[in-house]
Protein backbone atom coordinates (compact mmCIF):
# COMPACT_ATOMS: atom_id res chain seq x y z
CA UNK A 1 0.00 0.00 0.00
CA UNK A 2 1.54 2.92 -1.19
CA UNK A 3 2.87 5.46 1.78
CA UNK A 4 0.28 8.32 0.94
CA UNK A 5 0.38 9.20 4.74
CA UNK A 6 3.72 9.34 5.74
CA UNK A 7 4.98 11.86 8.73
CA UNK A 8 0.46 12.37 9.19
CA UNK A 9 -1.34 12.03 11.73
CA UNK A 10 -4.46 10.76 11.90
CA UNK A 11 -7.16 11.15 14.85
CA UNK A 12 -9.86 8.14 14.88
CA UNK A 13 -13.53 9.72 15.85
CA UNK A 14 -15.35 6.56 16.03
CA UNK A 15 -15.15 4.08 18.70
CA UNK A 16 -16.36 1.43 16.19
CA UNK A 17 -13.66 -0.50 14.38
CA UNK A 18 -10.89 2.32 15.17
CA UNK A 19 -7.90 -0.95 15.42
CA UNK A 20 -8.81 -1.72 11.80
CA UNK A 21 -8.82 1.96 10.57
CA UNK A 22 -5.36 2.55 12.60
CA UNK A 23 -3.91 -0.54 11.15
CA UNK A 24 -4.64 0.67 7.81
CA UNK A 25 -3.00 4.68 8.42
CA UNK A 26 -0.05 2.86 9.82
CA UNK A 27 0.40 0.74 6.71
CA UNK A 28 0.31 3.82 4.58
CA UNK A 29 2.83 5.17 6.92
CA UNK A 30 0.83 7.54 8.85
CA UNK A 31 0.05 7.83 12.76
CA UNK A 32 -3.10 7.11 14.26
CA UNK A 33 -4.19 8.37 17.51
CA UNK A 34 -7.60 7.35 18.94
CA UNK A 35 -9.88 10.12 20.12
CA UNK A 36 -13.04 8.62 20.26
CA UNK A 37 -16.26 11.60 20.23
CA UNK A 38 -19.16 9.61 21.22
CA UNK A 39 -19.22 6.81 24.11
CA UNK A 40 -21.23 3.19 22.94
CA UNK A 41 -24.04 3.64 21.08
CA UNK A 42 -26.81 1.62 22.51
CA UNK A 43 -30.41 0.34 22.50
CA UNK A 44 -32.91 2.04 24.43
CA UNK A 45 -35.16 -1.06 24.62
CA UNK A 46 -38.42 0.49 26.72
CA UNK A 47 -38.60 3.38 24.60
CA UNK A 48 -38.35 1.52 21.27
CA UNK A 49 -40.84 -1.32 23.07
CA UNK A 50 -43.53 2.12 23.57
CA UNK A 51 -42.96 3.59 20.55
CA UNK A 52 -43.91 0.15 18.77
CA UNK A 53 -46.93 -0.86 20.53
CA UNK A 54 -48.29 2.96 20.31
CA UNK A 55 -47.53 2.46 16.23
CA UNK A 56 -49.31 -0.23 15.90
CA UNK A 57 -52.35 0.64 17.72
CA UNK A 58 -52.92 3.80 15.70
CA UNK A 59 -50.95 3.05 12.67
CA UNK A 60 -49.72 5.65 10.28
CA UNK A 61 -50.18 5.96 6.63
CA UNK A 62 -46.57 6.90 6.35
CA UNK A 63 -43.44 5.50 7.53
CA UNK A 64 -39.87 6.64 7.09
CA UNK A 65 -36.78 4.46 7.70
CA UNK A 66 -33.25 6.06 7.91
CA UNK A 67 -30.98 3.41 8.75
CA UNK A 68 -31.19 -0.56 7.95
CA UNK A 69 -29.94 -1.43 11.26
CA UNK A 70 -32.61 0.61 13.04
CA UNK A 71 -35.17 -1.35 10.84
CA UNK A 72 -33.55 -4.75 12.15
CA UNK A 73 -33.71 -3.26 15.95
CA UNK A 74 -37.64 -2.32 15.32
CA UNK A 75 -38.45 -5.82 13.75
CA UNK A 76 -35.90 -7.57 16.13
CA UNK A 77 -37.96 -5.91 19.37
CA UNK A 78 -41.73 -6.38 17.05
CA UNK A 79 -40.58 -10.24 17.02
CA UNK A 80 -39.84 -10.54 20.74
CA UNK A 81 -42.90 -8.50 21.79
CA UNK A 82 -44.87 -11.31 19.78
CA UNK A 83 -46.00 -8.49 17.81
CA UNK A 84 -44.14 -9.32 14.37
CA UNK A 85 -46.98 -9.99 11.90
CA UNK A 86 -49.26 -6.97 13.53
CA UNK A 87 -46.11 -5.47 12.25
CA UNK A 88 -45.91 -6.90 8.72
CA UNK A 89 -49.25 -6.88 8.39
CA UNK A 90 -49.10 -2.67 9.21
CA UNK A 91 -46.27 -1.95 6.78
CA UNK A 92 -48.09 -3.83 4.05
CA UNK A 93 -50.54 -1.05 4.09
CA UNK A 94 -48.08 1.88 4.91
CA UNK A 95 -46.86 4.23 2.63
CA UNK A 96 -42.69 3.45 2.84
CA UNK A 97 -39.63 5.85 2.46
CA UNK A 98 -36.34 5.12 2.36
CA UNK A 99 -33.12 6.64 2.97
CA UNK A 100 -29.94 4.30 1.79
CA UNK A 101 -29.16 0.89 -0.10
CA UNK A 102 -28.81 -0.39 3.37
CA UNK A 103 -32.34 0.52 4.56
CA UNK A 104 -34.18 -0.86 1.12
CA UNK A 105 -32.28 -3.95 1.24
CA UNK A 106 -33.14 -4.16 4.95
CA UNK A 107 -37.12 -3.76 4.05
CA UNK A 108 -36.44 -5.96 0.25
CA UNK A 109 -35.42 -8.65 2.81
CA UNK A 110 -38.95 -8.33 4.69
CA UNK A 111 -40.78 -8.01 1.10
CA UNK A 112 -41.43 -4.56 1.29
CA UNK A 113 -40.74 -2.12 -1.31
CA UNK A 114 -40.50 1.74 -0.40
CA UNK A 115 -42.64 4.37 -2.52
CA UNK A 116 -39.87 6.69 -2.18
CA UNK A 117 -35.89 6.47 -2.00
CA UNK A 118 -33.52 9.47 -1.85
CA UNK A 119 -31.73 10.02 -5.19
CA UNK A 120 -27.84 10.16 -2.92
CA UNK A 121 -27.73 8.65 0.14
CA UNK A 122 -28.73 12.03 1.96
CA UNK A 123 -31.40 13.49 4.30
CA UNK A 124 -31.52 16.07 1.55
CA UNK A 125 -32.07 13.55 -1.36
CA UNK A 126 -34.70 11.91 0.88
CA UNK A 127 -36.23 15.02 1.19
CA UNK A 128 -35.94 15.56 -2.81
CA UNK A 129 -37.78 12.54 -3.22
CA UNK A 130 -40.77 13.31 -0.88
CA UNK A 131 -42.00 16.53 -2.28
CA UNK A 132 -44.05 15.76 -4.42
CA UNK A 133 -46.22 13.64 -2.08
CA UNK A 134 -49.06 15.49 -0.25
CA UNK A 135 -48.58 14.67 3.52
CA UNK A 136 -50.60 17.18 4.30
CA UNK A 137 -52.75 16.14 8.11
CA UNK A 138 -50.74 12.96 7.54
CA UNK A 139 -49.14 11.26 10.82
CA UNK A 140 -45.47 10.15 9.65
CA UNK A 141 -43.46 7.35 11.76
CA UNK A 142 -39.93 8.66 10.75
CA UNK A 143 -37.23 5.96 12.53
CA UNK A 144 -34.01 8.00 13.37
CA UNK A 145 -30.68 6.34 14.32
CA UNK A 146 -29.29 7.36 17.39
CA UNK A 147 -29.57 10.81 16.47
CA UNK A 148 -32.32 13.44 15.61
CA UNK A 149 -32.99 14.72 12.20
CA UNK A 150 -33.82 18.34 12.98
CA UNK A 151 -34.16 19.50 9.46
CA UNK A 152 -35.69 16.54 8.14
CA UNK A 153 -38.29 16.99 11.26
CA UNK A 154 -38.88 20.63 10.39
CA UNK A 155 -39.15 19.92 6.59
CA UNK A 156 -42.05 17.04 7.22
CA UNK A 157 -43.66 19.52 10.14
CA UNK A 158 -44.00 22.62 7.69
CA UNK A 159 -45.53 20.20 5.03
CA UNK A 160 -48.37 19.77 7.82
CA UNK A 161 -47.16 16.40 8.41
CA UNK A 162 -47.54 14.95 12.08
CA UNK A 163 -43.76 13.25 13.30
CA UNK A 164 -43.88 10.37 15.61
CA UNK A 165 -40.17 9.77 16.41
CA UNK A 166 -39.09 5.88 16.75
CA UNK A 167 -35.98 6.40 18.41
CA UNK A 168 -34.22 2.52 18.98
CA UNK A 169 -30.57 4.14 19.62
CA UNK A 170 -28.48 6.04 21.78
CA UNK A 171 -25.35 7.99 21.35
CA UNK A 172 -23.35 8.57 24.37
CA UNK A 173 -21.39 11.76 24.71
CA UNK A 174 -17.63 11.27 24.86
CA UNK A 175 -15.22 11.00 27.65
CA UNK A 176 -14.70 14.64 28.76
CA UNK A 177 -11.03 14.37 28.40
CA UNK A 178 -10.74 12.57 25.29
CA UNK A 179 -12.98 15.06 23.43
CA UNK A 180 -10.87 18.11 25.50
CA UNK A 181 -7.43 16.24 24.02
CA UNK A 182 -8.89 16.19 20.64
CA UNK A 183 -10.15 20.04 20.06
CA UNK A 184 -6.54 21.50 21.88
CA UNK A 185 -5.22 19.13 18.93
CA UNK A 186 -7.05 20.41 16.01
CA UNK A 187 -6.48 23.93 17.23
CA UNK A 188 -2.90 23.27 17.41
CA UNK A 189 -2.68 21.36 14.25
CA UNK A 190 -1.03 18.93 16.34
CA UNK A 191 -3.06 16.49 13.84
CA UNK A 192 -3.17 16.94 10.04
CA UNK A 193 -6.73 14.99 10.04
CA UNK A 194 -9.61 13.97 11.88
CA UNK A 195 -11.73 11.08 10.36
CA UNK A 196 -15.93 10.99 11.40
CA UNK A 197 -17.88 7.45 11.07
CA UNK A 198 -20.71 9.19 12.33
CA UNK A 199 -22.27 12.41 12.29
CA UNK A 200 -23.14 13.12 15.94
CA UNK A 201 -18.97 12.47 16.73
CA UNK A 202 -18.84 15.88 15.22
CA UNK A 203 -21.56 17.43 16.90
CA UNK A 204 -20.06 16.09 20.24
CA UNK A 205 -17.13 17.87 19.39
CA UNK A 206 -18.65 21.41 18.41
CA UNK A 207 -21.11 20.98 21.52
CA UNK A 208 -17.59 20.99 23.81
CA UNK A 209 -15.72 23.75 21.66
CA UNK A 210 -18.48 26.10 21.35
CA UNK A 211 -19.03 25.87 25.74
CA UNK A 212 -15.14 26.59 25.67
CA UNK A 213 -15.32 29.41 23.45
CA UNK A 214 -12.96 27.29 20.71
CA UNK A 215 -15.67 26.64 17.80
CA UNK A 216 -14.37 29.38 15.93
CA UNK A 217 -10.36 27.95 16.30
CA UNK A 218 -11.84 24.87 15.44
CA UNK A 219 -13.57 25.82 12.30
CA UNK A 220 -10.75 28.22 11.28
CA UNK A 221 -8.20 24.83 12.07
CA UNK A 222 -10.75 23.01 9.31
CA UNK A 223 -10.19 25.30 6.92
CA UNK A 224 -6.02 25.41 7.20
CA UNK A 225 -4.00 22.32 8.05
CA UNK A 226 -6.01 20.39 9.59
CA UNK A 227 -8.32 17.75 6.82
CA UNK A 228 -11.86 16.70 8.11
CA UNK A 229 -12.84 13.31 6.64
CA UNK A 230 -16.28 11.71 6.78
CA UNK A 231 -17.14 8.39 6.08
CA UNK A 232 -20.26 8.70 3.85
CA UNK A 233 -22.95 11.25 2.85
CA UNK A 234 -25.24 11.76 5.92
CA UNK A 235 -22.24 11.88 8.10
CA UNK A 236 -20.44 14.94 5.47
CA UNK A 237 -24.19 16.31 5.75
CA UNK A 238 -23.69 16.77 9.80
CA UNK A 239 -20.30 17.98 9.57
CA UNK A 240 -21.69 20.52 7.03
CA UNK A 241 -24.44 21.60 9.25
CA UNK A 242 -22.30 22.49 11.86
CA UNK A 243 -19.81 24.41 9.58
CA UNK A 244 -17.33 22.44 8.12
CA UNK A 245 -17.22 23.59 3.94
CA UNK A 246 -13.75 21.62 3.23
CA UNK A 247 -14.09 17.87 3.93
CA UNK A 248 -12.18 14.45 2.19
CA UNK A 249 -15.88 11.65 1.69
CA UNK A 250 -15.18 8.74 -0.13
CA UNK A 251 -17.71 7.65 -3.33
CA UNK A 252 -18.19 4.32 -1.43
CA UNK A 253 -19.26 4.42 2.34
CA UNK A 254 -16.44 2.22 3.74
CA UNK A 255 -13.96 2.68 6.23
CA UNK A 256 -11.38 1.55 4.32
CA UNK A 257 -12.67 3.66 1.34
CA UNK A 258 -12.23 6.72 3.79
CA UNK A 259 -8.72 6.40 4.26
CA UNK A 260 -7.64 5.48 0.84
CA UNK A 261 -9.19 8.58 0.12
CA UNK A 262 -7.82 10.49 2.36
CA UNK A 263 -4.23 9.11 1.76
CA UNK A 264 -5.26 10.02 -1.87
CA UNK A 265 -5.64 13.84 -0.11
CA UNK A 266 -2.49 13.89 0.95
CA UNK A 267 -0.47 12.67 -1.55
CA UNK A 268 -1.81 15.95 -3.78
CA UNK A 269 -1.77 17.93 -1.04
CA UNK A 270 1.71 17.35 -0.15
CA UNK A 271 3.73 20.40 2.17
Amino acid sequence: MAQHMKDRVVALAGPRKAADMAKLVEKMGGTAVLRPAQGTVFLDDEVLRRSIEAWLEAPAPWAIFTTGIGLEAIYDTAEQMGLLDTLNETLQDTSIAARGYKTSNALKKRGLAPVVRDDDGSTSGLIRSLAPHDLSGQRVILQLHGESAPKLVEWLQQRGAEVQQILPYKHIPPLEEDISLLVDEIVGGKVHAVAFTSAPQFRFLADYARAHGKLEAVLEAFRGPVVAAAVGKVTAQGLREEGIERMVVPEEERMGSMMVTLGRYFAQNQE
